[in-house]
């Protein structure tokens, strides 16, 4: 593996971590540097993209009965929009836009706008113990992962890959610090560290640790492993 040099600013300092939490320590001790990042082969990035393409299409015409009904399952609830679309910022400050079937109720972001108590927990760790903006095929899609099969498609054309860091919005990014950077050097993936974690018990920080573990550590091997693991973790329904 070869090492390349990554930007950082030294006033973000341990700015990722909102409570001077323990996520220092746990980053400190699975990255050898947070500065350089851990560039693998070229083989690497042929294969992954390779296996991206194909299993993304595979799913993708398997999974298309499922995504109908899931579809009018959808439309039926509420008589809402079926997919939701949500900025994301990937590899290299690229900004698009990630595909999931909607799980909130409409005007979601106004709900939580209107409501500060849940809006300051909401941004503590950008999620919320019985989120009330959640419908009930949301818990549904939610529980099961199901909702973040339409992000197959944007596995197929580049934008994100099946196994990485987590998807985050740009303004998520000022919480990873002096990591920034170093988050911005892979793709997105549809799973990855944080989902077969437990990731409905991990803080933010730990999140963070999560995704600079996975950058310190990416090779075939440990993409299929997280793969076959995320599969057994939707199999019981749990974490994912």
């Amino acid at each position: 593996m070869k090492q390349i040099g990554v930007a950082v600013s030294n006033s973000s300092k341990d700015e990722y971590s909102s409570n001077g939490s323990i996520a220092v320590q746990m980053i400190s001790t699975c990255m050898s540097s947070t500065s350089v990042v851990q560039e693998p082969s070229r083989a690497y990035y042929y294969v992954k993209r390779t296996l991206d393409i194909v299993l993304s299409l595979i799913g993708i015409i398997l999974l298309l009965p499922l995504f109908l009904i899931i579809a009018l399952c959808i439309k039926l609830d509420d008589g809402g929009a079926i997919l939701h679309f949500r900025e994301i910022i990937g590899r290299h400050g690229q900004r698009f836009y990630a595909l999931k079937f909607r799980t909130m109720i409409p005007n979601a972001d106004q709900y939580l706008a209107e409501r500060p108590d849940l809006l300051r927990k909401f941004q503590q760790n950008m999620k919320l113990p019985g989120d009330p903006r959640i419908t009930r095929v949301g818990q549904v899609l939610r529980t099961t992962s199901l909702d973040e099969l339409p992000q197959l498609f944007n596995v197929l054309i580049g934008e994100m890959t099946l196994i990485g860091p987590r998807i985050i919005h740009p303004s998520e990014l000022a919480r990873y610090g002096q990591y920034a950077q170093k988050r911005l050097a892979v793709k997105p993936g549809i799973s990855g560290l944080w989902q077969i974690s437990g990731r409905q018990h991990v803080s933010y920080d730990e999140r963070v640790s999560l995704d600079m573990q996975y950058i310190d550590n990416r090779s075939t091997l440990y993409d299929l492993s997280i793969l076959i693991r995320t599969l057994k973790v939707l199999l019981v329904h749990t974490g994912v």
